[in-house]
């Protein structure tokens, strides 16, 4: 019987510790510079992972430019690996244009300043990791 009486108070000591941690959750602030001009808005996708990415994303914004620059903030943004992109829809369609090549007619960005060659930047070059911390990306058009 002692022993039931034991196991019991440590299942109930255990459910209480879970129950006692709370999930961290950080901000993501993103400022974008260096725009060509203060036209159409900006569409900002952050990605929770590699098979999203460029994809459809966790989380997303459509902001203003002011100044040839805007600053955007994720709240609330569970730990783990993450990746940012974005694109400046200067005509106002809601899409990026493209060439007849796929190539993109208006600017676009990844974190890290992550550029690709011969296509899009990859998954490993704009991560970034949300810890115990707020995260700051400064990304250039």
């Amino acid at each position: 019987m002692k022993t039931i009486a034991k196991l019991i108070l440590l299942l109930l000591m255990s459910i209480t510790n879970v129950n006692a941690q709370e999930t961290t959750a950080q901000d993501v602030v993103v400022k974008i510079t260096n725009f060509d001009s203060n036209k159409g808005k900006v569409f900002i996708a952050l990605y929770n992972s590699e098979t999203s990415f460029l994809g459809t994303g966790f989380k997303s914004i459509i902001t203003s430019i002011e100044n040839n620059a805007c600053t955007v903030t994720f709240k609330d943004v569970p730990q783990g690996i993450y990746a940012i992109s974005l694109f400046h829809d200067e005509n106002g369609n809601n899409k990026m244009d493209s060439n007849f090549l796929g190539i993109p007619k208006e600017d676009y960005a990844c974190s890290n300043n992550a550029k690709g060659f011969m296509g899009p930047p990859k998954w490993e070059d704009a991560k970034f990791e949300v810890k115990n911390e707020t995260i700051n990306q400064n990304i250039k058009l």
